[in-house]
């Protein structure tokens, strides 16, 4: 496989591992077992068993095992053909798979932001309605 080839295989393998670990890890859908298992991580006893169920409460450690059963299955292999191979491939799709994620994470939290701003204003309208005081020009104009 040529090596723009490989790249580009890279990156769009990158994207499900992001969608599976972000989903696991963030998402509402998971929150009670996620809850579970973060309340695990901090009351078990034994180092190994926090541990473990630390694995599903981080999504770049959660990311290295989506990014192994992805490998396991498509046998994706990154410069080499060999073991060597599909060492680079795990470490380099887990590295692009968390830039997806940072890029997904720093998205949904402009758009909190925005959303934010949003109702403020629709709340100072609805207030300066009800009030029947005009807005001053300034914040009107925003």
């Amino acid at each position: 496989m040529a090596l723009g080839y490989q790249i580009v295989f890279m990156l769009v393998l990158a994207i499900p591992v992001a969608c599976v670990a972000w989903t696991i890890t963030h998402e509402e859908i998971f929150r009670e077992p996620r809850e579970w298992c973060v309340n695990k991580s901090k009351t078990c006893g034994r180092l190994y068993r926090r541990k473990f169920f630390y694995l599903f409460t981080c999504e770049y450690c959660f990311s290295f095992y989506v990014t192994a059963l992805l490998l396991f299955t498509t046998r994706f292999h990154l410069l080499f053909e060999d073991w060597r191979g599909y060492m680079i491939a795990e470490f380099a799709l887990v590295w692009v798979a968390n830039i997806y994620m940072s890029v997904f994470n720093r998205l949904r939290l402009d758009i909190k932001h925005e959303n934010i701003e949003i109702a403020g204003k629709e709340q100072e309208i609805e207030s300066a309605a009800d009030t029947k005081k005009p807005l001053p020009i300034s914040k009107a104009r925003k």
